[in-house]
């Protein structure tokens, strides 16, 4: 079990530019407005568990706390807001590597023609409905940078012995970076009991995670990152998923 968000890797990074900014407080800000209708429009945090996470993932992105309360409010009805849906689009990428891109959009159709076209343009195309999302599964996704941590905590096999007592399914190290992976319904548990051990957390969400990784050769692997970019640039995409080795 490995892989994860290509997307929040990019959207994680604080050495975003200004425009690159706007774009992600622009992603928060529809998650928000989402995850308060999908809590049956509650805008309390303390009662809205989804809403809690994303809102937390958005101030370590330094999202200003108006655009924050007013995408609350546009789920709350207090303020007009689009006519919001998620959506979910499965696809093939360079090297035939298994891909699921989600979004949130006022135009389904709109947003599937771009996806179309970005796809066409980078060795990539959509794939029909249950082709590939029997590779994925959902797990809860915590990530720790071990760089944040103190000295006794920067040490990987500490931090994976703890990980392990919270009730972690699977462990990953990419670099600096632990991913601890966790049933669904376990991630705040996991999530919490790390905090009380003082171990800074980077983001805790519930990702899309590939079964089995696969590799593709050093032409392919720039492809499917020029795809993953691509694809992230578009306003309407939240995550892309896939299958592909790091």
């Amino acid at each position: 079990m490995s892989g994860h968000s290509h997307a929040k890797t990019v959207m994680g990074t604080k050495m975003a530019n200004a425009a690159k900014k706007g774009k992600i407080f622009s992603k928060y800000g529809r998650l928000i407005t989402i995850a308060v209708k999908d809590g049956g429009g509650s805008g309390d945090p303390s009662k809205n568990s989804k809403l809690k996470a994303i809102m937390e993932q958005a101030k370590k992105m330094d999202m200003p706390k108006e655009n924050i309360e007013r995408a609350i409010k546009k789920g709350t009805g207090e303020l007009a807001s689009d006519n919001l849906e998620e959506v979910s689009f499965e696809a093939f990428g360079p090297g035939g590597i298994a891909m699921i891109i989600t979004g949130i959009t006022d135009n389904k159709n709109r947003t599937l023609g771009e996806i179309k076209v970005a796809l066409n343009m980078n060795n990539g195309k959509l794939a029909g409905e249950g082709a590939v999302a029997w590779m994925f599964e959902n797990k809860g996704t915590i990530i720790i940078d071990l760089v944040s941590q103190t000295e006794e905590l920067k040490n990987k096999e500490n931090l994976e012995m703890i990980a392990i007592e919270a009730g972690s399914d699977d462990i990953k190290l990419e670099n600096d970076i632990l991913i601890i992976y966790t049933k669904p319904e376990d991630l705040e548990l996991v999530k919490k009991s790390l905090e009380e051990k003082n171990i800074k957390i980077d983001s805790a969400s519930l990702n899309l995670v590939a079964k089995e990784e696969v590799t593709v050769s050093d032409k392919e692997s720039q492809q499917c990152q020029k795809l993953f970019d691509v694809l992230d640039d578009n306003d309407a995409v939240q995550d892309v998923y896939s299958n592909l080795k790091n």
